[in-house]
């Protein structure tokens, strides 16, 4: 986490923070050249403080025009991530290309300027090191060589206080990143951190201590302690790795490994925890969450048995208003003919089961046809289409799939028969209820005329029935025959019907003289039990 400071530096100066993080880098870099010049002097007790000084000077300037060249090549990469902090509305494309810019930063600018490192600041300060000092060839060589180590400690280091610098940056960017973004890991892997920053660190400080208890020596004694500290530095550096991937890297591709089993769906994967420190810490963790995210699929598949998988879904994503929404869909309501009469020769067990399987036969059917059913109404249904998916032909899905259902009911081992009125408009969807237990419904007029309309299914003679509203909004050809303008219960003025024909039926059929009359006088309730009622229903 970067310190408070360094946010607000980057709140205050906004596309100029920049500068702050080439400033930060290139005083880390100076720090460690510097002294380097320094530790190499103490090697040659002739040179006089102002020779000393003179070669600071020139390896201070080198180093510093190395990194500000470094710099100014990765300007397309600052103007891509200030592009997009001058977006208001960024795509997530754009957001995750910035991420991507500014999270590679730092190592792009180091993998570029390695080289110029060498080139640049390594073998001139060597050569001028020669010269005002006056140590011949053998000591431009001793110098050269203990130049090396020091350079790549400062590169670690000053790439190391980049990220730090560059956090503020990429936490703006990260924040806007979309959930759904494809991560490819590009950075630096750990493991290779350790191998370049330990070597380099304990040469480094093994070159320190020789020079700083040195009383002299030359190149010889020089060439000699880097050559050691080299040796020493790389030993030690290969037996602590060993431990620290042993500690360290390998517990955390446990948990890596672990996390791609669960991206997976393996919810069951749990990493061994090895250690009582922040590592352990994290295995377990991990092994909550993925506990967690078991309870919560287990509690999904049984939430999903008792609510559409659709609607379940979308009320488990938090993303519906608790409001609810207005939206234009069609209903299918649907119930089976004659069904008292059966009940009360069945036995309850033989009921219910009867019910299921007629079920098992219905839903599928529903499904296919893109709707959900709303609720089971005892021996009925309420099945939408257009909602919480839209589809533009959500009418057409409405009544091919009644025709589906009264074939398949019939065609099935129930015995039964159903009839099914279909109705389409407005209806408002949201959830309903109180004291701590909510309905996911539908309300409105359009629910009560399909339920009306399935009704009117027992005068007519017919298995289905559509409402003008919902031929209106066909975009297929359908075989429809009109019942004419019959009077529904709870409406003000007669509603037309329709008939779904196959082709060989008669289109020239008409409805009785009185069936008008019989059906202004009909007050059953649109199924046999008072739990039927289809003023709202859930989803």
């Amino acid at each position: 986490m970067p310190p408070p400071s360094t946010r607000r530096l980057y709140r205050t100066l906004g596309a100029r923070y920049r500068y702050v993080m080439l400033a930060g880098e290139t005083w880390a870099a100076l720090v460690v050249v510097v002294v380097t010049v320094f530790l190499a002097s103490r090697f040659y007790p002739e040179v006089s403080a102002g020779q000393v000084i003179a070669v600071m000077g020139i390896a201070a300037a080198l180093t510093s025009a190395s990194v500000a060249s470094s710099s100014l090549r990765s300007n397309d990469t600052y103007a891509q991530i200030e592009r997009w902090q001058r977006t208001a509305m960024a795509t997530p494309r754009e957001t995750v290309a910035a991420w991507e810019a500014a999270t590679t930063l730092t190592l792009a600018h180091y993998r570029r300027s390695s080289v110029t490192v060498v080139l640049v600041t390594v073998v001139p300060t060597s050569v001028a090191s020669s010269l005002v000092w006056g140590t011949g060839w053998a000591g431009l060589g001793a110098i050269l060589l203990a130049s090396l180590i020091p350079a790549v400690y400062a590169t670690v280091l000053s790439y190391s206080v980049g990220e730090v610098l560059a956090r503020p940056l990429i936490e703006d960017v990260a924040a806007a990143l979309p959930d759904d973004f494809i991560f490819r890991a590009k950075g630096l892997p750990l493991t290779t951190r350790l191998w370049i920053s330990l070597p380099a660190y304990t040469s480094s400080s093994g070159i320190a201590v020789a020079a700083l208890v040195s009383d002299g020596g030359g190149s010889q004694r020089l060439a000699l302690v880097v050559l050691t500290s080299l040796g020493i530095g790389l030993f030690l550096s290969a037996e602590l790795l060993t431990f620290l991937s042993a500690s360290v890297t390998e517990p955390l591709g446990h948990v890596r490994r672990g996390l791609e089993r669960v991206r997976s769906g393996d919810y069951d994967d749990r990493v061994p925890v090895l250690s009582r420190d922040e590592i352990g810490q994290l295995a377990n963790d991990f092994n909550r969450m993925a506990s967690g995210l078991a309870e919560r699929e287990e509690l999904r598949d049984a939430f999903s048995t008792y609510v559409d998988r659709d609607v379940a879904r979308l009320i488990l994503s938090g993303q519906f208003p608790a409001e609810g929404v207005e939206v234009e869909l069609s209903l299918l309501f649907c119930d089976v003919r004659d069904f008292t009469r059966y009940a009360e020769k069945a036995a309850a067990t033989e009921v219910i089961a009867t019910l299921n399987g007629l079920f098992a036969e219905i839903v599928p059917i529903i499904e296919a046809y893109g709707g959900h059913v709303d609720k089971f109404l005892g021996d009925g249904l309420l099945a939408v289409f257009g909602a919480p998916d839209f589809h533009a032909d959500h009418a057409d899905r409405a009544v091919d799939a009644a025709r589906m259902i009264v074939d398949a009911v019939a065609l099935g081992t129930s015995g039964l028969t159903v009839a099914a009125g279909v109705n389409s408009g407005r209806v408002v969807a949201g959830p309903l209820g109180g004291a701590g237990r909510l309905n996911f419904s539908v309300i409105g007029d359009a629910v009560n005329v399909a339920a009306r309309v399935e009704a009117a299914t027992r005068r007519t003679g017919d298995d289905v029935l559509i409402t003008a509203a919902t031929r209106d909004m066909l975009v297929r050809g359908h075989d429809l025959v009109s019942r004419g303008q019959l009077p529904l219960k709870g409406k003000s003025a007669p509603v037309e019907l329709f008939a779904p024909l196959p082709l060989s039926d008669d289109l020239s059929d008409d409805l009785p003289d009185d069936l008008s009359d019989e059906l202004a006088d009909d007050s059953q309730e649109p199924g046999q039990t008072g739990s039927r009622s289809a003023r709202s229903a859930t989803l």
